[in-house]
This record gives structure tokens, C-alpha cells and sequence, in this order.
């Protein structure tokens, strides 16, 4: 799972390593999903590399479309709202209310 490729979905600027603000982890129909936040000061978006370890099938990954600041920043507070978001198996309030519902 490598973010050395990851650029802004605003602006197209790479990200460096280090700038990733929140991660979270959770167990949907048996497949590790992982999303990883990143915020560009430079033109005000997050930019989502959401990850994929499906049970029975390759890891995949790709980039979101720019995330206005607003709904970022209020994924990015429920997330830190959790104390172990990396946690695929954490069923808090924050995981189920981000996962919609459908974690394992």
C-alpha cells in the first residue's frame, strides 16, 4: 500500500511523505477497507486513496475526487474521534457511522 504516487486530486501536486491527516480501517463483507486523508493547503481540498484488500481477490486502490474542506474536515473528526482507527475490527460509533452501516 504505497503512497509514493499520490497527488492532489485538486491541483495535481504530489503529496509528500507524512502529509496523510487521518487513516481508518474496517471489515465490509470480508473485504479490509482502508481510507487514507490528505489535505492540500495549497487549493483547499482533501484528497481520499481508498484501499481494497478484497477476501478473495488482488488489493486494489485508487484516489477520490476532490473533497470540499467542510465534509473533510467533518470525516476527518469523526475519525479522530475513534482511539484506534486503524483497527479493521473496531465497531465504535465512528466506524459504523463512516462505514454506513455495513462493517462485519
Amino acid at each position: 500500500m504505497g503512497e509514493d504516487d499520490l497527488r492532489c486530486s485538486g491541483c495535481r501536486r504530489p503529496f509528500e511523505k507524512g502529509e496523510r491527516v487521518a487513516l481508518i480501517s474496517g471489515k465490509v463483507m470480508g473485504d479490509e477497507c482502508t481510507d487514507a486523508y490528505f489535505w492540500c493547503e495549497a487549493c483547499g481540498v482533501y484528497t481520499v486513496r481508498l484501499y481494497r484488500d478484497v477476501f478473495l481477490g488482488e488489493e486494489t486502490s485508487r484516489d477520490s475526487s476532490p473533497i470540499p474542506r467542510e465534509e473533510g474536515d467533518r470525516r476527518v473528526g469523526l475519525i479522530n474521534s475513534c482511539a484506534e482507527p486503524w483497527n479493521e475490527r473496531c465497531t465504535c460509533d465512528s466506524h459504523r457511522e463512516y462505514f454506513g452501516g455495513w462493517l462485519d
